[in-house]
């Protein structure tokens, strides 16, 4: 399912993006590049407001800026863990993690496979898989 939209000509505010400027600058993201947005822009996003945008676009194989959605849920997922819920609502994370497997492919399914790993041991958390993208560059599931 692609929601494409014709054109895109950029962020009103990059900082707070809106859920509609998320998905038009994902499926047109070389019209604004990652290296011009503010620092931390993945973290910045990565939050209650676009989650559900960002698991949308995450879910869609053929949306150009997948790979980045990827990479917010597991921002999204390591936050809410690792702050025991206090950063995010466990029943909003529960629910798109039942939602990857039963619909998601196989990327999907990973995400969902170590979401409910790092929940059941906190301790695997390393920023570098959760935050800096090693497991979406990886593509590998937690044991």
């Amino acid at each position: 399912m692609s929601v494409q939209q014709s054109t895109f000509h950029g962020f009103a505010n990059p900082v707070d993006p809106s859920p509609a400027e998320l998905r038009a600058w994902a499926y047109q993201p070389d019209s604004v590049p990652l290296a011009s947005m503010p620092p931390d822009w993945d973290l910045l996003v990565s939050g209650d407001r676009l989650v559900l945008t960002l698991f949308e676009l995450a879910m869609d194989p053929t949306c150009p800026a997948r790979r980045f959605a990827l990479h917010c849920l597991y921002i999204y997922a390591a936050d809410g863990i690792r702050t025991n819920f206090r950063a995010h609502p466990k029943r909003r994370f529960r629910k798109i993690v039942e939602q990857a497997e039963r619909d998601g492919d196989e990327l999907m399914k990973i995400w969902a496979h170590n979401g409910r790993v790092l929940l059941a041991r906190p301790d695997l958390f390393t920023y570098r898989d959760w935050c800096e993208g090693g497991l979406v560059r990886e593509n590998r599931r937690l044991g």
